[in-house]
């Protein structure tokens, strides 16, 4: 097969119970156990749908001479890590920052990134043949469940910062858990770290009563207000499966996840004397100055986290990062980490003894915009090649590694289709907001150009 027809991204995510049903799970479940074999850990996160295809999944597994171990509802990267230290691979169900309706399943091999491209596709071959490799019902193996993953987790992000510098700063922190499944673990973390903690929607609930999922400005204003009306040093929000960390600074002020991994990026290439930093191609201009002035060298790969943690893993970088607030610290987990992101930033606060608002006003300044709009997921590739044959002849010079990104005089716009919805997103980015909205404009209406075509 030479294309890939299930996998986004990262792994598979679709509506609950449509495509993505019992069934489904089940098979493809069973192929990836098919290929990977052994020990295999399972998660997922707080969705109404998550235990239906997180049995069908165990199931899958068990049917092909899989042992199988059931790490309950946690974070997305506690499954990374307990695969990293104790699996042959590992299953996690969860949409991420989707809407409540959907679900996903997520792959990763013994070092606890996602799976790589041609186990993609050796995992589709299995699932559309319906050929996974059953075993006799005397080599069908045992189910286990382990719930102490957590507090190993926590206590081994605690590991990784100044957990007395933190303590003595006795920062006042609101947290939003978005009802997801950071409530298993950022209450409890900000705890045992000596925060002042005040929580919002720690509750888990798989409909996501308080707010949407995904922590973008406009669903975060009951942490923005909560935070200026009580005084607070710093507001953390997760996404569902709380690979990704949102920090509101003491002014109210909603901080982009790309300056939130400029600031890290600093601290971190200060204390080791330089290093690599992986990014993607949708990141700030920041992260390369900033490695410029502290001997830092930067990659960028296409977007998506396991691209950047599997080149982290091959390079032995330092730091890995997104422009969504997504950092990934390979020396603990290679995948996105929402725990040890807010947990060093408090950190950074503490030892610099600085409001989050001076250190963020410290780096580089860009300005960002980024806009979605529709498109089926038929007609993506070709509107992708028409657009990009339009700029290309316009003279702009341009780069392919992940959609089209333009450079212009004024900045640089990012124009590629999701992975795992059907929508384009268009980034861009200049030292004014005026010329990045502008860019982002013109980037939309080069895709409503060619999607009416």
């Amino acid at each position: 097969m030479s294309k890939r027809r299930l996998f986004g991204t990262f792994g598979v995510r679709r509506v609950a119970n449509e495509v993505l049903d019992p069934e489904f799970a089940s098979l493809l479940a069973g192929s990836f156990g098919s290929l990977v074999g052994r020990r295999i850990a399972v998660g997922g996160d707080t969705r109404t749908s998550t235990p239906m295809i997180k049995h069908a999944i165990i199931a899958g597994l068990l049917s092909v001479g899989c042992e199988v171990v059931d790490l309950g509802i946690l974070p997305t990267p506690a499954v990374q890590y307990a695969t990293r230290n104790y699996f042959d691979g590992g299953i996690i169900v969860t949409a991420s920052h989707n809407p409540p309706k959907y679900n996903g399943i997520k792959f990763v091999d013994e070092f606890g990134i996602g799976i790589s491209e041609d186990m993609d596709i050796g995992v589709e071959e299995l699932y559309f043949n319906k050929n996974p490799k059953r075993v006799s019902w005397d080599k069908i193996k045992k189910l286990y469940d382990n719930d102490t993953i957590i507090d190993e987790y926590i206590d081994e992000t605690i590991k990784r910062v100044d957990e007395e510098a933190i303590k003595k700063a006795k920062l006042k922190v609101v947290l939003d858990c978005g009802s997801g499944a950071g409530c298993f673990t950022a209450p409890y973390l900000f705890e045992k770290l000596g925060c002042e903690l005040i929580t919002l929607n720690a509750q888990p609930d798989g409909s996501f009563p308080g707010r949407d999922p995904e922590p973008i400005e406009e669903n975060l204003q009951d942490l923005i207000a909560m935070v200026k009306e009580l005084g607070a040093d710093v507001g953390i929000a997760h996404d569902g499966d709380a690979d990704r960390t949102i920090f509101i600074d003491e002014t109210g002020s909603f901080v982009p996840g790309d300056k939130t991994f400029a600031l890290v990026e600093k601290y971190m290439l200060k204390a080791n004397n330089g290093g690599l930093i992986v990014t993607t191609v949708a990141t700030s201009t920041a992260i390369y100055d900033i490695a410029e002035e502290y001997n830092g060298e930067v990659i960028a790969t296409a977007v998506g986290d396991l691209l950047v943690a599997r080149k982290l893993h091959d390079e032995d970088g330092l730091l890995g990062g997104e422009e969504n607030g997504g950092l990934i610290f390979p020396d603990f987990v290679y995948g996105r980490d929402a725990a040890l992101s807010a947990s060093k930033v408090l950190e950074i606060m503490a030892i610099e003894k600085t409001p989050l608002s001076k250190l963020i006003d410290e780096l580089p300044s860009y300005f960002t915009e980024k806009m979605k709009v529709q498109c089926d997921d038929d007609i993506k590739e070709e509107v992708l090649r028409k657009i990009s044959d339009e700029v290309s002849t316009l003279g702009f010079k341009v780069d392919t590694t992940d959609g089209v990104k333009i450079f212009k005089d004024e900045g640089w716009i990012i124009i590629r289709p999701s992975g795992t919805e059907p929508i384009f997103r268009c980034f861009a980015e200049s030292k004014s907001q005026k010329d990045a909205k502008e860019m982002a404009n013109w980037g939309i209406a080069l895709i409503e150009k060619y999607k009416g075509e």
